[in-house]
């Protein structure tokens, strides 16, 4: 096996404690379990993989259970790759001010040529630590908004499960909870070889999640500001979203131009009027290509599309799959669910 690879899992009160042992456990089988199960000969892993903290003592993680870390956070020039999990956090809430020490600290790891990377929200960590600036990076597709917002110069790529960015592909993201495996199997795969990568994936019968993250994603359009005018043009929306011309609809009822109403609408929301729409209209869309039989192109009518062109469109663009493949892929589920629970 190849060189070893000084890993630290950082130990968070309100990370999921599923990603993090699952993250150990997995690392920690490479080398070993594929060639145990094959008569072969085992080697230790060449990820020396710990859970650590900035202070080494336990905590309780958000589910309130007891966790015990193996040491506080290493020297960052004896560190090669940190893997920051998930943060059960509120998008919307500031960030706790315990974050900024461990930001600093994986800033470290990579100015001294570690790997740092992050699943699901723990890439607001990396924004925190300034790496993120001027990459591409992902995340949960629920806190991709706060991402781009607080850290401007991140370019965030919200329909991604997995992003290598930067000098040496040193500074990786991964999008939602789930994919701790995607970015296991490419470290893996980048670090110790393919072909490992690939006995772990059929060892642990994971498999990345080639279709992208946004067939998962649910309306994320920001209601979270102060513009009362905003914020009623928004109610509206939600209920008339079908309307044939909704943008000038809106200017009428603010009593502005429509370029005034661009203006504001995007400052109090991230989004353009019309982007606002689309994603409205979107996730209309999902919900009846979820629970009903409907034809594809009542629904783009239903949902304010004169052309089922235009709305197929629309529609692959911000979900990464075609109107006929989401349906099939959650109806599928859906029926899976029902049939084991008859």
């Amino acid at each position: 096996m190849p060189k070893s690879f000084e890993t630290v899992v950082v130990g968070l009160p309100w990370a999921g404690t599923s990603t993090v042992y699952a993250i150990l456990d997995v690392l920690a089988s490479v080398g070993r379990d594929w060639a145990m199960l094959h008569g072969e000969q085992m080697y230790p892993s060449p990820f020396r993989a710990r859970l650590c903290t900035p202070d080494g003592t336990a905590y309780r993680d958000l589910n309130g259970r007891l966790i015990t870390p193996e040491s506080v956070l290493p020297n960052p020039s004896q560190t090669d790759l940190v893997i920051v999990p998930d943060m059960h956090l509120d998008p919307w809430k500031p960030l706790p001010e315990e974050l900024k020490p461990i930001a600093d600290w994986a800033a470290q790891v990579h100015e001294a040529g570690g790997i740092v990377a992050s699943v699901c929200s723990g890439a607001l960590l990396l924004g925190l630590s300034g790496l993120l600036n001027g990459v591409d990076a992902t995340t949960h597709w629920a806190y991709s908004e706060r991402l781009a917002k607080e850290f401007e110069g991140v370019r965030v790529r919200r329909e991604r499960v997995l992003i290598p960015a930067g000098d040496g592909h040193r500074i990786v993201t991964a999008g939602g909870a789930s994919a701790w495996a995607d970015l296991v199997l490419y470290l893996i795969a980048h670090l110790v070889g393919c072909e490992e990568a690939r006995r772990i994936a059929k060892l642990y019968l994971i498999e990345p999640h080639s279709q992208g993250q946004m067939g998962f994603a649910s309306l994320s359009a920001s209601r979270q500001h102060s513009d009362a005018v905003v914020g009623d043009l928004q109610s509206w929306i939600a209920v008339n979203y079908e309307h044939s011309n909704p943008v000038q609809e809106m200017a009428r009822r603010a009593g502005m131009t429509e370029r005034t109403l661009l203006r504001r609408f995007r400052a109090a929301t991230g989004q353009t009027p019309s982007d606002y729409v689309q994603t409205v209209r979107v996730e209309e869309a999902k919900q009846a290509l979820e629970t009903s039989d409907t034809s594809i192109d009542e629904i783009a009518g239903e949902v304010g599309y004169a052309e089922p062109s235009a709305f197929r469109t629309a529609f692959k663009k911000r979900v990464g799959l075609s109107a006929s493949e989401y349906r099939r892929k959650w109806q599928a589920k859906l029926n899976h669910a029902l049939g084991d629970a008859i």
